[in-house]
């Protein structure tokens, strides 16, 4: 490397974005991702021992997935090479397998390719690259925002091994933070800067597992602040909010403002009121509630306060709590939506949420009564003897596929856990179950 070309690198460190000087260099620099990079794990495993094969990073924005494809850069003995999905063409391609071709030919030396977005690959671009992953010329390493399984060609997925990134927790991300203010030579610490304990919280809580966004806006509050008398830079929680630009909300995930939120929004569906369920919902996505956690309540709500008398709002709940999984903010917000104004507008009944708590008492408070024993099974040889299904009235042999049996045990004829409401279709239940058993008299 000549002097100018060495000048120009250094430059463009310098110039770069906080979040891509703050990459870590060495797998023991990485925070988070235990869970694929854990020192007992075969991805740590793989890259410490420079036998790394084709990879397929999976993950939201800012968790890590170019990190970890530099700090493989860093360690391997390989040649590395990178191109990004989004503007590489066909000759682009053509160049890297030929001079891996020489690699590997004239010096024994394997190549890694980085393709950075490569869902963004069509087919024909990605079925390019398939033989030469196969025989070896090259060893992928490929990153995504979306599920590789939806987007990649299937031949290079089963070649792969696919790691799935997790957004970063709230403690990592305010690690990062902390090594952004104290780090002088590749963070900011050459400032002489301070950020407050509120500021780090929020911007660890509201950057949602993302460390780029939680680097940017500190970037940017210690490069526009002012100094104050004690000649230091004072990042706190207004300046925060200021370079994030989203305003605080008193929303403590763990707190009591958690709690009431969540019950009114719970209330809100119950009480048939969509316009105040949705308002709480928006509440709880804009300080960055976890949506799964939300999903789950809609589904409780579409059981214990609907029930039967609308079975398709447990549908509709069921599908909103698989879709926001699989799509992420901010377009779950809309999933969401949908699935809370259905709820709060669905005909309410609490029968069978009230006829499992009866149940339940009754059999904590009572002694285990016997089955009777034409219902017992009777598929195993000397049940009869036993007088196990003798007796039993098999209901579809019968008008309205119903005979008049008791189910119940002796001591407990008589009892009533469910009881179908007048409400929407549990009315229809209740008027067909009325019917059968008339007929059947």
């Amino acid at each position: 490397m000549d002097l100018f070309s060495y000048m120009r690198e250094e430059n463009l460190k310098n110039e770069s974005p906080l979040a891509a000087r703050m990459r870590p260099e060495t797998l023991e620099e990485v925070v988070g991702q235990q869970h694929i990079i854990g020192q007992d794990k075969l991805l740590y495993r793989a890259i410490k021992a420079d036998k790394l094969s084709s990879v397929i990073f999976y993950g939201p924005p800012g968790t890590g997935k170019t990190t970890l494809a530099k700090v493989i850069a860093n360690t391997t003995s390989a040649e590395f090479t990178q191109i990004n999905a989004t503007i590489a063409g066909k000759k682009d391609m053509e160049a890297v397998v030929e001079q891996a071709k020489n690699n590997l030919g004239m010096y024994g030396k394997k190549t890694i390719l980085f393709v950075d977005e490569i869902h963004r690959f069509n087919k024909g671009q990605q079925d390019y690259l398939l033989p030469f992953v196969e025989d070896g010329t090259l060893i992928l390493i490929g990153a995504t925002t979306e599920n590789p399984y939806f987007e990649v060609n299937g031949a290079l997925i089963s070649r792969s091994i696919i790691f799935q990134l997790k957004p970063l927790e709230k403690e990592d991300i305010k690690t990062l933070l902390c090594r952004v203010v104290e780090d002088e030579k590749k963070g900011m610490g050459a400032y002489n800067a301070e950020i407050t304990e509120d500021a780090m919280e929020f911007l660890a809580d509201i950057s949602n597992g993302d460390a780029r966004m939680a680097l940017n806006a500190i970037e940017l509050g210690i490069m526009t602040t002012e100094r104050g008398e004690d000649g230091k830079i004072q990042i706190t929680l207004e300046v925060a909010q200021d370079c994030i630009q989203k305003r605080v909300i008193r929303y403590d995930k763990t707190g009591d403002n958690h709690y009431d939120t969540i019950s009114a929004f719970i209330k809100s569906m119950r009480g048939s009121d969509p316009d105040a369920a949705v308002y709480y919902l928006a509440r709880m996505l804009y300080a960055g509630e976890d949506i799964k956690f939300i999903a789950r309540r809609i589904m409780i709500c579409a059981s214990e306060d609907v029930g039967n008398a609308d079975p398709q709002a447990l549908q509709v709940a069921v599908a909103a709590a698989q879709a926001v999984e699989r799509i992420g903010m901010p377009e779950a917000q809309i999933i969401l939506s949908q699935a809370v104004s259905y709820v709060a507008t669905a005909p309410k009944s609490n029968a069978a949420c009230t006829g499992i708590f009866k149940a339940m008492d009754v059999v904590k408070n009572t002694k285990t009564a016997a089955i009777p024993p034409y219902l017992q099974d009777a598929h195993y040889g000397g049940a009869a003897k036993l007088g196990h299904g003798i007796g039993y009235k098999y209901a579809h042999d019968y008008p309205n596929h119903y005979v008049k049996q008791q189910y119940l045990p002796d001591e407990l004829v008589g009892e009533v856990f469910y009881e179908p409401s007048d409400n929407g279709y549990e009315r229809k239940i209740k008027e067909h179950m009325e019917r059968i058993q008339r007929e059947a008299e």
